[in-house]
């Protein structure tokens, strides 16, 4: 895309654009340059220690994450947004934790796909735009290509990154998704928040895993977000236990953090949870085959782990559960209708729920 050059009134036409998003329903709408120096030390450091476990992409397209101008040539500016996602459910999701036979879903998966709603509005964003500057450049993302989205909403003021890594804001917690316009307009930019977290360590203090190796450093490998969506093969056995009952993903270091008690409901419909996984047993998800999980999961970002994650992640949640003779029952009649992988979690669980028998 070619360069515009500085228009008359940069102030004018970011306010006049922060509206736009505001109005399209963006909770907050930051811009900043495209200047992540800063960024290099640690992320280069997280490679090196193969924090990013199995996610290989991560060590790919590294000059483009530093420089969004490389990933979309002529890029002068970032537009970045908020969108808010916690719903008020029908179980308090730390109430849903302590319930052994309940299946726990991180709150971000119980709607609608976030790519794609984001995706699209942030697309008719970018449309608006375009009414008011002719020679637009643009791109949009949202936890898409290699984009350090992070880095860019808190140099655009969204907030500032948490000891657990996450995007804190002040007055809204962290229950939000992010989203970006590259663009080749030179816009006024915002400036970054100052980092309120403090001595506070409640995230990493509660994280099942430990994952959280230091202050604002992650080790995926540890991380049952990490271990339930990303990670394809067996899960180690050193985790298993901790996993308790979360078979999509992990909420625990943003249900503890002080600063989400600010945070404010959304009132995105596509959101809702579906199928009742807000609060739904083990056994009935286990129970789910192939067809019912793709029906089930049809634009929800669970369908991305596939049916043999989605059995495992179960398998070893049934494991954790308190004792009940009937979860032993189903995890038996249920081990011949799946593959070696499936079996070596089943057998993990079984055996689980034989030593809690015997006591």
């Amino acid at each position: 895309m070619q360069s515009n050059q500085a228009l008359p009134n940069n102030h004018q036409l970011s306010q006049q654009i922060k509206k736009m998003g505001l109005d399209l329903g963006f909770q907050q709408v930051g811009i900043t340059d495209t200047q992540l120096d800063s960024e290099h030390k640690h992320y280069n450091e997280w490679i090196k220690r193969n924090f990013h476990g199995e996610m290989s992409y991560m060590e790919r397209n590294i000059d483009k994450r530093f420089h969004p101008d490389q990933l979309v040539p002529d890029t002068l500016s970032v537009i970045c947004v908020r969108l808010d996602y916690y719903k008020n459910e029908g179980r308090w999701p730390i109430d849903l934790l302590n319930q052994s036979d309940l299946a726990y879903v991180s709150r971000y998966a119980l709607g609608r796909d976030y790519h794609k709603l984001i995706r699209k509005r942030l697309q008719t964003f970018a449309d608006q735009i375009s009414t008011i500057v002719s020679d637009l450049g643009y791109r949009v993302f949202t936890d898409s290509a290699p984009v350090l989205e992070k880095a860019l909403a808190s140099k655009a003021g969204i907030g500032w990154q948490g000891k657990h890594s996450n995007v804190l804001n002040k007055s809204n917690g962290s229950w939000f998704f992010l989203g970006e316009i590259f663009t080749n307009l030179i816009l006024e930019y915002d400036s970054a928040v100052g980092n309120h977290c403090g001595n506070c360590t409640s995230c990493i203090d509660v994280c099942p895993t430990k994952a959280i190796v230091a202050p604002y450093v992650v080790d995926a490998r540890r991380c049952i977000s990490y271990l339930t969506i990303e990670h394809k093969s067996a899960i180690p056995i050193e985790f298993r236990e901790a996993i308790g009952n979360r078979i999509y993903g992990c909420d625990d270091c943003q249900l503890f953090c002080p600063w989400n008690r600010f945070a404010k409901l959304s009132e995105e419909a596509d959101f809702n949870p579906r199928h009742g996984l807000d609060n739904t047993s083990l056994l009935d998800c286990f129970s789910w085959t192939p067809d019912e999980f793709d029906t089930k999961t049809m634009g929800s970002a669970i369908r991305r782990i596939g049916y043999q994650s989605w059995i495992r992640n179960i398998a070893i949640a049934l494991g954790n559960a308190d004792h009940n003779p009937h979860i032993i029952d189903t995890l038996k009649s249920a081990y011949a209708k799946h593959n070696d992988f499936i079996q070596e979690h089943i057998d993990w669980a079984i055996n689980q729920q034989q030593n809690k028998a015997t006591g």
